[in-house]
């Protein structure tokens, strides 16, 4: 299936995606948003339908604040916990799409669900100067207490089961509802799937990413 006028399908190499890019132009160049998807939405499912199920490309977010990003989405050509195989491909798309479309070389951010949630964290780990935050929607296992990002972990019925340990590694505070420091965290207190339809629809969120630049 051909992407919708909205979005445009990448082929690849090194990754097939899919780029969300605003026709209208800013006044400075836009950062770009990565997002790493879960496991049942590699490939071979076809690949808008895959990438717009939950994350950033979901049709609840908010487009005002999506037009403040350049958003991508690669996709796995196989299913698994996997992301960590692929660093070095991701981070060549990002950079890529970048170049050709213009987008702030810094901040760029990572985001991704389920193991694209874990995801986040690998990548953050090999390759801490290319990431300048996280967010991470219901992993299924902690970070590195390493990891140096500013990072925001929506809480689902995964992270629950090792709630504490997430949150010590993390050293993260419950978000507020004015400004949020540079490690966060958020429980809505709903399972893995809806707690990814809530996150993703957050405003709050996305202002948080456009406030962490570095």
């Amino acid at each position: 299936m051909p992407a919708s006028n909205e979005l445009q399908l990448i082929e690849g190499p090194p990754l097939r995606a899919v780029l969300r890019a605003p026709a209208v132009p800013r006044p400075s160049p836009r950062p770009l948003l990565c997002f790493l998807h879960g496991h049942g939405e590699a490939a071979p499912m076809e690949i808008e339908a895959a990438l717009t199920l939950h994350g950033p490309l979901h049709p609840q977010a908010p487009r005002d604040l999506l037009d403040r990003f350049l958003v991508l989405a690669p996709q796995l050509p196989v299913p698994g916990d996997i992301w960590h195989r692929h660093a070095d491909e991701v981070l060549a798309l990002a950079e890529q799409v970048g170049r050709q479309h213009g987008a702030a070389s810094s901040p760029r951010y990572l985001c991704g669900f389920s193991f694209g949630g874990n995801g986040v964290f690998d990548l953050a780990m090999r390759q801490p100067e290319a990431w300048s935050a996280l967010w991470s929607v219901d992993p299924t296992r902690p970070p590195d207490p390493a990891m140096p990002q500013p990072a925001w972990l929506s809480i689902g019925d995964r992270v629950r089961r090792r709630e504490a340990e997430f949150l010590s590694n993390l050293r993260s505070r419950p978000a507020g509802d004015g400004p949020n420091g540079d490690r966060v965290h958020l429980d809505q207190h709903q399972d893995h799937v809806e707690s990814a339809r809530l996150a993703f629809a957050d405003r709050r969120i996305y202002e948080w990413l456009l406030s962490r630049a570095r």
